[in-house]
């Protein structure tokens, strides 16, 4: 049995911080964020993706090294790996896709698994509809990471956001999480309490916004709570940090935490990724639970919906 398998491409990333002209590719994809921040707190991760022949192996080598569980992990040597060009500018960031890595199937999730929680996160829209359904049976947890779905890419990898017409698969997910421009694409709301009423409302019985520095929001049992983001020591890399809170969100989730804490958990986690560029920098488990106390104790902004 494990504690968390995530589900989607391992990526190569390049990333241009604001005012840098020159970067070098490094690990990303949710599968690396989400279970390294799932390790630092003593869950037990697994991935399941695919990536293409150019996949590095000290990538490879070093995921092991950091404990997390690469069963899942299919090279496809005729293929190329998920790459991005991420480029960060004053008020947002400029994501390009440069090649993409074989679909995933129902047929590549073992028939044997069996996970406390699995999360589904795509990023190129990599992962069939079936997979859901087939995940669902296997898990007590579903947790799910839009973001794939949402995202259109035009001619020369240029993503940008779109509707969701596929919302019927909320049906089976437990956890849901998104960014706050990712919400409002998905229920064509711009009220966020509205927007997490809907997504409520198809299915999910926990619902996450992340809203970067102003923190995030939790719609749970009839409320919505509202965390403080976590303050880092520096900014230099924003990538992966919505990763990295679910990460260790799901982490303590699986333990039977209360719902705010787990979401105060994750708001540390990422603030701990931020301060370095990529999956470099997680916190140790003491000190992510010194930054995620901080906010906890000092009461949580909670209203009944």
């Amino acid at each position: 049995m494990l504690d968390l398998v995530t589900i989607g491409h391992l990526t190569i990333d390049r990333i241009f911080p604001p005012k840098i002209f020159a970067s070098k590719p490094t690990l990303g994809g949710p599968p690396t964020y989400v279970s390294l921040a799932a390790r630092k707190l003593g869950a037990n991760a697994a991935v399941i993706s695919k990536v293409g022949g150019d996949f590095p192996s000290e990538y490879v080598a070093w995921l092991k090294a950091n404990g997390v569980d690469l069963f899942g992990l299919k090279q496809v040597r005729n293929a190329s790996t998920t790459r991005f060009l991420l480029k960060y500018k004053r008020g947002g960031r400029e994501l390009q896709l440069e090649s993409r890595a074989p679909s995933i199937y129902p047929e590549d999730v073992p028939n044997s698994l069996r996970a406390k929680v699995a999360h589904a996160a795509s990023v190129a829209n990599e992962l069939s509809i079936g997979i859901i359904d087939k995940l669902r049976a296997l898990t007590d947890t579903l947790s799910l990471d839009p973001q794939g779905f949402l995202r259109r890419f035009d001619a020369q990898g240029n993503a940008k956001l779109g509707r969701w017409e596929e919302t019927g698969i909320l049906r089976q997910i437990d956890v849901y999480k998104s960014s706050l421009s990712e919400i409002k694409v998905a229920t064509g709301l711009t009220n966020l309490q509205l927007a997490m009423q809907k997504i409520h409302s198809y299915g999910p019985r926990m619902i996450i916004v992340t809203r970067g520095k102003k923190g995030s929001s939790l719609l749970t049992d009839g409320e919505i709570c509202e965390i403080p983001a976590c303050k880092p020591r520096v900014v230099k890399d924003l990538t992966g940090a919505g990763d990295a809170f679910m990460g260790a969100f799901l982490a303590e989730h699986i333990q039977g935490k209360d719902p705010a804490w787990c979401a105060c958990v994750g708001s540390s986690a990422s603030s701990f990724v931020v301060e370095g560029k990529g999956p470099t920098l997680f916190g140790e488990k003491k000190e992510t639970y010194k930054r995620a106390t901080e906010i906890y104790e000092k009461g949580l902004k909670r209203s009944t919906i």
